[in-house]
Order: C-alpha cells, then sequence, then structure tokens
C-alpha cells in the first residue's frame, strides 16, 4: 500500500492532525469561506490540509480551542495552536500579510502560551489592512 503523502503542515511541525470530530470555535467573527474560494493556491489547494475561511468583521482573532501556541511568527500575521484534543490549527490572516513585517499586528500571546476557547491571540488594524490594498479572507 502506497503511504500516505504528508501535509505541508505535518512536514514543518512533524505530527499529523489526530483529532478527528474535535469541535473547533470560530476563531473570529465573519463571513464563512469555503477554502478553495481563498485567493491564495496554498490554501486553496489544501497544501497545509483542509479547513475553512473567514472574511473578518473586526480585527481579533480568538483561539478556537483549549491548546498551546505553538509557532507565532515576529510579523504577528499567523498563529499555530496545537489543541489539546491534538488537532494543529493554523490561523493566517489576509494574504500576503507577512510582508508588512508586524506592522497593523498585535499579538496578545507568544510561542509555548497555554491558551483557553475564545481567548483573544491577536489583533489587526482590519481597515489600514483593507485601505493598503490586502485581501483579508483568513483561512
Amino acid at each position: 500500500m502506497p503511504e500516505k503523502k504528508k501535509s505541508l503542515f505535518e512536514r514543518i511541525f512533524g505530527k499529523a492532525d489526530t483529532a478527528e470530530g474535535e469541535q473547533l470555535g470560530s476563531p473570529m467573527s465573519g463571513e464563512l469561506i469555503a477554502l478553495d474560494q481563498v485567493a491564495d493556491p496554498v490554501f486553496s489547494g489544501k497544501v497545509l490540509g483542509d479547513g475553512v475561511a473567514i472574511r473578518p468583521a473586526e480585527g481579533k482573532v480568538l483561539s478556537p480551542v483549549d491548546g498551546q501556541v505553538v509557532n507565532l511568527p515576529d510579523t504577528g500575521h499567523a498563529v499555530c495552536i496545537s489543541s489539546a484534543g491534538g488537532a494543529d490549527i493554523l490561523i493566517h490572516v489576509g494574504r500576503d500579510t507577512v510582508e508588512l513585517k508586524g506592522e497593523h499586528f498585535s499579538p496578545q500571546v507568544k510561542e509555548g502560551d497555554t491558551v483557553k476557547r475564545g481567548q483573544l491571540l491577536l489583533e489587526f488594524d482590519r481597515e489600514a489592512l483593507l485601505a493598503a490594498g490586502y485581501d483579508l479572507d483568513t483561512p
């Protein structure tokens, strides 16, 4: 039997998502979008795995689960959480927002922090990002 191809997330972090059936809360308020409708081909092509995206109504990202922050880039535009149930979750605000090098982003946690579902993870200036022409669909 051929070996299952590993997702990019699994290759980066060294483990597969093992939390089948775990319930996730919403990381932000806004319009739910199918992942294949996201403009970024890394996400729409499900290179990092399956999921959904949200077009944010406000500039807040909340933890969808109880877990631990396992990655938070200096740019503050994304956060990875490993849930207490074993799911690996990446929340990536917008497309190409890494280019901003942290401008308009304000992380409220740090790598290694234990977080609770609903806890504020990061804030971003939604209006400034939109004015600068950034697509804010958040996988």
